[in-house]
């Protein structure tokens, strides 16, 4: 029985959904990268392997069980970038323990889905820039066909075949063949039988569609991706890093067209992007404190145009910054009567939606609040939630004192200092 994380109680309650279930492979040791230590966790462009990885499988218009298989000694990490890439969706989670083969891996993962779970996708965590479209791809063909299916490129380079000696025997015509990648989806219950099977007849193959074809069954291509390939050697490594940090090399590698290098619109200037928001309200002699988007009854309200949140206007300007859409002055003037009163909701509300017109996604949101009131521990929780749903993303907040030093250490009022990481869809 493989040794299972579950992270919350919640997992086991979804057994209705979803009817799609990934496995992302990263049990390998990575010995030709040459990191020392398992390629899945080794670091490109400040996140490991892993993270990238599962990037795009939480870009799926529609949820999915998400099992990882990892080394024994690898499941505590696993686990915490899981759920950093996971968020509010971290109970569609499983962390499995991989064994000494990779179909012995992929057993423990099919092990672990849910029983709803119809369909299997099966992903290796080095193909770390597969493109979301990719997963997309092959989930309808899996549903259309009900095979088998695999993204494959044409093959470009021309191919011998050689004899023992390496002497050359013959050309094979590339027109009839296919460079494989991940993820390859299945029936579930089709694959674990050509699983069974395979092990009865201690078969081997390279990948998971080979054994599924071997057992009679039918296997589709659809079209890959060039950016999907598999993270093997420090040049793959290297590659891959440079095509994280340079976006028009990235979308080109992903298909996505020429990209416009001596532009400076918005989508050529990252993927990933962050920014810094800071609030300061004083406190009101009479009215209703809103803060971190909760009602405080009891506590002294924040003076202000709007409702004085200043956790919500923190996070407002550190989300438009992030994306280079100026501020909440800009969208929200102190002189426009519209706004006299609002709640901080209205305006995280609309700094999301035109932050999604501009392409961008918010990955998560860390707030340090400054002020003796109110005490903020015991609520902190409910804050992170009701702000989180704003927002669309995991939001932490963190809250000190000046140690009476300053207007905020004398009980004048409160500071706020928002940072958000945003990512281009």
């Amino acid at each position: 029985m493989p040794a299972i994380y579950e992270p919350s109680a919640a997992a086991e309650t979804s057994l209705d959904g979803p009817a799609v279930g990934v496995i992302v492979v990263a049990a390998g040791s990575g010995t030709r990268l040459g990191a020392g230590i398992p390629k899945a966790f080794v670091s490109l462009a400040g996140s490991t392997v892993l993270e990238h990885a599962l990037a795009p499988v939480f870009r799926l218009r529609e949820p999915v069980q998400l099992v990882l298989v990892v080394p024994a000694d690898r499941v505590g990490e696993a686990e915490t970038i899981g759920r950093r890439a996971a968020g509010r969706a971290s109970d569609h989670l499983r962390v499995v323990v991989g064994g000494g083969t990779r179909q012995e891996s992929v057993l423990n993962g099919l092990a672990a889905l849910w029983p709803g779970v119809r369909t299997v996708l099966v992903h290796d965590a080095a193909r770390a820039l597969t493109p979301t479209a990719q997963f997309e791809r092959v989930i309808e063909a899996a549903a259309r066909t009900g095979w088998g299916v695999v993204p494959a490129l044409p093959v470009t380079d021309t191919i011998k075949q050689v004899d023992a000696s390496a002497v050359v025997e013959r050309t094979i015509d590339r027109a009839e063949l296919r460079a494989v990648q991940t993820p390859q989806a299945f029936p579930r219950d089709a694959l674990v039988a050509a699983f069974r099977v395979a092990a009865d007849r201690l078969a081997t193959a390279t990948d998971d569609a080979a054994l599924y074809a071997d057992a009679g069954h039918p296997v589709v291509t659809v079209e890959g991706s060039e950016a999907a390939f598999k993270i093997t050697t420090p040049w793959d490594a290297q590659r891959a890093e440079r095509l994280l940090t340079e976006p028009a090399a990235a979308a080109a590698e992903a298909g996505a067209g020429d990209a416009d290098t001596g532009s400076t619109t918005t989508s050529q200037r990252g993927r990933i992007r962050t920014g810094i928001g800071i609030d300061v309200h004083a406190f009101a002699e009479e009215g209703e404190l809103r803060l971190a988007g909760l009602s405080w009854p009891g506590e002294r309200a924040l003076a202000g145009h709007s409702d004085g949140d200043a956790v919500a206007h923190a996070i407002v300007d550190a989300l438009l910054s992030a994306a280079g859409l100026g501020d909440i002055g800009s969208m929200f003037g102190n002189d426009d009567p519209r706004f006299a009163g609002a709640r901080g909701s209205v305006f995280l509300e609309a700094a999301v939606e035109r932050l999604r017109a501009a392409g961008y996604e918010v990955v998560n949101v860390a707030v340090q609040l400054v002020g003796n009131r109110p005490r903020f521990a015991p609520r902190r929780l409910e804050a992170e939630s009701a702000l989180g749903a704003l927002v669309g993303g995991p939001v932490s907040i963190a809250a000190t004192t000046t140690d009476a030093l300053g207007f905020t250490g004398r009980g004048e009022g409160v500071t706020a200092v928002a940072t958000a990481l945003i990512e281009r869809r």
